[in-house]
């Protein structure tokens, strides 16, 4: 065996190992005319920021079939796009190889460095789905531990279709030029004052009333004409684009000034028994109810928060930490079941597991220094508050996000550090994010750039990247919910700059489609006024309102899930928006380097979409090989014939009866969920540019 290991290492062609861009594993590749390389799918160690450390099992067989097994640990850094749900590994290096029983240093050396040079001139690509997986496996630090504020919102139930209209804080009117016109400027409704009367646009249907603060509105066929073109030139047509389910029936409205859900179901409440559990969920709802039989109590999940009360009706609704939910909310089928997406919220699920570790990939792009650019518009002179507890200050009166320390600027604008030695600019990118900005605390309205980082640099370029929370999406007591809790006054002087709400627009999480909004969705209401100058966020009211959908990042079709939720455009869903690699600031999601044009097909590629159950290769983390026999037990995979056949290949190994039997076990069945998400995910891309219904549970 070691004269063929020489043999090997000596024979293989100068064109390497050649494969294509697939997340399929294995990858067989075909090295020289004679030997075959096997790459397994990689078993990850730790994520640290946009650097990834691993290991994965590889072999190496002759035309005999004859085979050596090894394992190598790489060190990567992470290019993410989480549009299509996939990571390159750039600027790998291989720290170490191991074939157990061989001990010539020289030849591994050699075939080390064989390896490093074919995987540098390919793009070796994986499936954000397999990551998670893997990760699932990996100790992360602990979770931030800012404490975010829970309270209950207003929450308000209704038996009728039924709208809710946020007004953000007492309603400011202001006068439309060149009319007796007034409108709401602080709501991303239109609602708008002629004389004496108030109305309200839904996509088809007009309201009135006589007090604005009312929930008496009336439907009105007719409205002034002047009226009617200051909607028609603040609506986009090109969003009007309902669902195909939509209710028809013309909803009631409530109005609001405060942080406020609605709860609606179609009629009296129907419940429905949870299978295997003493549980009941009302089935004619949007809103994911259940009912514990035992203590009567009703639970409502809002924005991937659980609130409780003894009645739907008037009820006084209480948050519940994740971890005080009944013992019976973990048995909830995973699937089967409309209510069965709740698990995501619920700690200790794997659906909980794998959003919380989806909070930890990082959306990431490569800034150009010379050409990307920001610019930042105060309505008047800056003005700056201090940020509770710290020594910085953040600009009030300006929809953008700059932050003074000290004598120093700095602006996130798309998830990247811009700094300047004057309020007003010039601007030029940052190659380091302030230590400071670990500091802001979450009852801050800027606390979301604390997950806008920069990873490294170069003379030419930035490396950057943000994680969901930059899109208000934080892990809290073992789940994943939306928004700090807290309320944030926005400014108003010349112009009305809002800041980011956590309630009032039915966000939901769907590991369809990550959080979507779903406010009026039923009736028609998806196309909402921008007229004043609405600005929510990194996104804005107009990425989040007009889309309806908002979210921590695009995810993945997953199996055994509800349908998905309203989603919008996916083109427009990451903050580093791509047109030919470049956005209009200049951040590139492509790599630095020069794309190779190499010749895979002279090269003869021999991946051949391996079949699944090939995929039962691991190494631990000392190097040595195990295979997943068909009866579930494992086999340790040797090198040396003498050493093979004391461990007897036909019976499994004594790993059996060892701890590190579950630990392989494990890794496998996480691996096989993260290969089954990432199919489902790819059958699902023919669908991915139109919009999807939010589904009604109705009897």
């Amino acid at each position: 065996m070691k004269k063929l290991f020489i043999l090997l290492v000596y024979l293989l062609s100068p064109v390497g190992f050649a494969q294509q861009n697939t997340i399929e594993w294995p990858r067989e590749i075909e090295a020289g005319t004679n030997y075959i390389v096997t790459l397994y799918q990689p078993q990850l160690e730790s994520l640290k920021g946009n650097m990834l450390n691993g290991r994965l099992a590889l072999s190496v067989k002759n035309k005999q079939d004859k085979i050596l097994f090894g394992a190598l640990w790489f060190e990567a850094r992470l290019a993410t796009d989480l549009e299509s749900r996939t990571a390159v590994l750039e600027a790998i290096e291989i720290p170490k190889m191991k074939f157990p029983d061989i001990k010539k240093k020289d030849n591994i050396d050699l075939l080390k460095s064989i390896i490093i040079d074919d995987l540098s001139t390919i793009d070796l690509e994986m499936s954000l789905d397999d990551i998670i997986s893997s990760l699932e496996s990996v100790e992360f630090e602990s979770a931030l531990g800012d404490e975010l504020d829970n309270k209950s919102p207003d929450i308000y139930f209704r038996m009728e279709p039924t709208v809710l209209v946020s007004i953000d804080g007492e309603p400011i009117l202001e006068k439309e030029e060149n009319s007796s016109l007034e409108y709401v400027v602080n709501t991303p409704f239109f609602i708008a004052k002629d004389k004496t009367s108030f109305y309200l646009k839904g996509e088809n249907s007009w309201y009135q009333s006589d007090v604005l603060l009312s929930n008496n509105w009336q439907t009105v066929k007719s409205v002034p004409n002047s009226l009617r073109k200051l909607a028609e030139k603040n609506f986009d047509k090109s969003e009007n684009e309902n669902t195909k389910d939509k209710d028809e029936r013309i909803p009631k409205v409530v109005v609001s000034t405060k942080p406020s859900e609605l709860i609606v179901t179609t009629g009296d409440i129907e419940y429905k028994p949870i299978k295997n559990t003493a549980l009941l969920f009302v089935e004619n709802t949007e809103n994911d109810i259940i009912l514990e039989i035992e203590s009567q109590t009703h639970y409502v999940l809002l924005n991937g928060r659980w609130y409780n009360s003894k009645t739907l009706k008037d009820g006084e609704w209480q948050f519940v930490e994740p971890k005080a939910l009944p013992v019976s909310f973990k048995s909830i089928p995973a699937e089967g079941e409309s209510i069965s997406s709740v698990r995501v919220s619920i700690p200790g699920t794997d659906e909980a597991k794998e959003a919380m570790y989806e909070q930890y990939i990082p959306q990431t792009a490569v800034v150009d220094k010379k050409t990307a650019s920001t610019e930042v518009t105060y309505d008047g002179k800056p003005k700056f508050e201090k940020i509770d507890n710290t020594n910085m200050e953040y600009a009030v009166n300006t929809q953008s996000t700059v932050i003074k320390i000290s004598a120093s600027y700095y602006v996130v604008d798309n998830g990247v550090w811009f700094e300047s030695d004057s309020a007003k600019g010039p601007w030029k990118v940052s190659d380091r994010r302030p230590e400071e900005v670990k500091d802001i605390p979450p009852s801050s309205p800027v606390y979301n750039v604390k997950y806008v980082y920069v990873y490294d640099s170069t003379p030419d370029v930035v490396y950057v990247g943000y994680t969901p929370g930059y899109y208000h999406s934080y892990m809290y007591g073992g789940v994943v919910v939306y928004g700090t809790g807290y309320y944030y006054t926005p400014w108003y002087g010349s112009y009305y700059y809002p800041r980011p709400v956590t309630y009032g627009f039915g966000v939901h999480y769907n590991p369809y489609t990550g959080w979507g909004f779903s406010v009026g969705v039923s009736y028609g209401w998806m196309t909402l006024s921008f007229h004043s100058h609405a600005y929510w966020g990194p996104a804005g009211y107009r990425h989040g309102y007009r889309h309806g959908y908002h979210h921590g990042y695009h995810h993945g079709y997953h199996n055994g899930y509800a349908a998905g939720y309203a989603r919008g455009r996916y083109d427009s869903n990451n903050v580093y928006r791509r047109s030919n690699g470049q956005t209009r600031t200049g951040i590139s999601t492509r790599r630095e380097s020069t794309t190779r044009n190499r010749d895979f097909a002279s090269a003869r590629n021999r991946q051949n979409n391996l079949n699944a159950n090939k995929n039962n290769i691991l190494t631990d983390g000392s190097g040595k090989i195990y295979e997943r026999k068909n009866d579930g037990n494992w086999q340790e995979k040797r090198n040396n014939p003498r050493k093979e056949s004391r461990v007897n290949r036909d019976k499994p190994s004594n790993i059996n009866r060892t701890p590190q039997r579950s630990q392989l076990d494990r890794q496998f069945n996480s691996r096989n969920r993260g290969n089954s998400n990432t199919r489902n995910y790819s059958s699902s891309m023919p669908n991915r540019g139109t919009r999807q219904a939010l589904p009604r549970r109705r009897g």
